[in-house]
């Protein structure tokens, strides 16, 4: 079952760049412009490792859906979805357990037609997109209880979107707010930008981009990110650059340091 909610999208301008199209262009997508190419190449002459870090991204979304999966989690919320690329959150769940729920939730209207039209599911699963801003937690969980039991227990991804949240306040209240609605054996699934992996390269990149895209960015240090798991009970190796959680036997980037930091944890 595939469903939609939101209303229709403003018209996408394709002469300012937007993360959503960045990071598809980093991630080797074709859904993005010549301005969000531009910027893109600007960021990686300051981070040449910055598509290894997106990769690194991706791929924990994909190794933390299976241990998610693997802990009996059949339901998804992704905050911050981004452009669907390959194995997104639905495609990894659901190739593991088909009846695996997934509400996406994102406010970029580039996302919004595509995810409408590339978000499928499975006939026991059930796959739905939310037009919400993440911080908008009201509209976010009201729309995902159109699809979620919100009484048994989701896993909330917050993969590269509360850098976009600049506020230290308000990037904790996004988390809090959504914790607090699920229940006991909910999981958070959280990846950020940090300041400590090349910190003087990662402060001018980031520079760079408030200059030229939308919307601004926020790095955070490993010991801010650490508080969104407060009252949680953080899975092993904890916090760290994304290579190194949990990497697959024989990853060659399990050895290198990303500017993504991640974790996941249990609400007990």
């Amino acid at each position: 079952m595939v469903e939609s909610s939101g209303a229709s999208p403003p018209a996408i301008d394709s002469t300012v760049p937007h993360t959503a199209r960045i990071w598809n262009y980093w991630l080797g997508g074709k859904d993005n412009f010549a301005a969000d190419r531009a910027v893109g190449d600007q960021v990686q002459r300051f981070l040449p490792d910055i598509v290894t870090s997106a990769r690194a991204d991706r791929a924990f979304l994909q190794r933390a859906v299976r241990v998610l999966v693997g802990a009996g989690i059949r339901q998804f919320l992704d905050i911050g979805t981004g452009l669907p690329t390959a194995n997104n959150t639905h495609e990894v769940a659901q190739a593991l357990a088909p009846d695996s729920r997934i509400v996406y939730a994102d406010n970029d209207p580039m996302v919004l037609a595509y995810a409408r039209a590339l978000l499928t599911s499975t006939d026991e699963g059930a796959t739905d997109y939310l037009d919400a801003d993440a911080r908008d937690t009201t509209a976010i969980l009201d729309g995902a209880a159109r699809t979620l039991d919100l009484t048994q227990p989701v896993a909330v991804m917050l993969l590269g979107v509360l850098n976009f949240v600049g506020d230290d306040d308000e990037a904790r209240a996004v988390v809090r707010n959504v914790m607090a609605a699920v229940p006991s054996g909910s999981y958070l699934a959280l990846a950020h930008p940090t300041t400590e992996i090349r910190p003087e390269e990662s402060a001018v990149a980031a520079r760079q981009w408030n200059e030229t895209a939308k919307p601004p960015i926020t790095l955070r240090s490993k010991a801010g990110l650490l508080e969104y798991f407060e009252g949680l009970d953080l899975l092993e190796p904890g916090v760290v650059t994304c290579t190194k959680w949990r990497p697959e036997p024989g990853d060659p980037t399990a050895g290198t340091d990303v500017y993504q930091f991640c974790g996941l944890a249990r609400k007990p």
